[in-house]
């Protein structure tokens, strides 16, 4: 299993990329890891280290930035090292690759480099959010489309039930349709029309879920449009981290909250943990012809060798053909 690693994407790198690649080489020695990224500047965070066989560095020359137009960077700069790495898995030199660079142009790499799956109108980010039964679920479109349409969402109903069953082991995966209220004609437009194709597709749907109930595991896999799901995942981050920093000024306020806050430490270490984007290692963008992995901006070493767990895990289940022969045949509503 080979998986190449955009070493010059994220807010970290390539320090974090290269941290990531050599624990992974070195927990995993049935995978080759391609470090795709300026040789330059890669070498040198080698040096002094054991490197092991089993990892090697693809020299390329630019790199998508941050704030450069999606589009026209994939376009320009053939050359760079998310580009050099999506060719890689377009021509079967790679069979996952890793970035944890910009979004946008991820996308693009993925629909214009790698290639949509036949029959997939709009891939999707499939990121995992928490749950406090720590099932997680698994949502999809979280911000690849910001419009969608009724199809699309039936496909993202199938493949995120595939990614679960392949992937996690979930046997008969709870798909939901993220809405406004549980009865079946709740909700707008689009929800109204997906939800009888959604229900004619071989997965379990459970119907209409509500965002207020979607942490406390009513489903396995959550389905919604780009645009709705982008706002519920911002929202679900920015409400984590606020929680905690309520907790950190209430417990130094004084000696009785900070001998309280001794006692807990344990037990809040654990639900950050659980609450970590690190511990999922980033969301795979399903509906590419090959395995496209999108890491968090601000990915550290950890999180780049969850994500080469998480690539290695779908590749040894067969998930991109396994979707592939579902939509092949026919068991999507068009």
């Amino acid at each position: 299993m080979r998986i190449a690693i955009d070493a010059m994407g994220g807010d970290h790198a390539p320090k974090s990329t290269v941290e990531g690649a050599l624990a992974a080489a070195k927990e995993w020695n049935d995978i080759e890891i391609i470090l795709v990224g300026d040789q330059g500047q890669l070498e040198p965070l080698l040096k002094g280290t054991e490197t092991p066989t089993n990892l090697r560095i693809l020299h390329a020359a630019e790199v998508i930035e941050a704030d450069d137009e999606p589009v026209r960077a994939v376009r320009r700069k053939k050359d760079a090292s998310m580009v050099v790495a999506g060719r890689l898995v377009r021509e079967g030199e790679a069979e996952a690759m890793i970035s944890a660079g910009n979004t946008g142009a991820l996308m693009t790499t993925g629909l214009l480099v790698v290639g949509r799956m036949n029959g997939i109108e709009r891939p999707a980010l499939a990121p995992m959010i928490p749950t406090v039964d720590e099932r997680g679920v698994l949502a999809l479109d979280l911000g690849a489309n910001m419009d969608a349409k009724p199809e699309h969402l039936a496909q993202y109903a199938l493949m995120g039930s595939i990614y679960r069953e392949k992937v996690h082991g979930i046997h008969k995966p709870r798909v939901g349709l993220l809405n406004v209220g549980t009865e079946e004609m709740k909700g707008n437009e689009l929800t109204k029309a997906a939800y009888p194709l959604i229900e004619q597709l071989p997965v379990h749907f459970v119907g209409n879920v509500e965002a207020r109930d979607i942490l406390t595991g009513a489903c396995d896999v959550l389905v919604c449009d780009g645009f709705a799901g982008n706002i519920l995942l911002k929202s679900l981050e920015g409400t984590a981290g606020t929680i905690f920093s309520i907790l950190k000024q209430e417990f130094s306020k004084s000696l009785k909250n900070k001998l309280a806050a001794a006692l807990l430490m344990p037990s809040l270490h654990g639900l950050k943990k659980t609450l970590d984007y690190k511990e999922h290692g980033g969301a795979p963008l399903l509906g590419l012809s090959g395995l496209v992995v999108k890491g968090h901006g601000s990915s550290d070493g950890e999180a780049i060798k969850n994500a080469v767990r998480q690539a290695r895990v779908a590749i040894q289940s067969r998930l991109t053909e396994s979707i592939a022969q579902e939509i092949i045949g026919k068991r999507v509503v068009e």
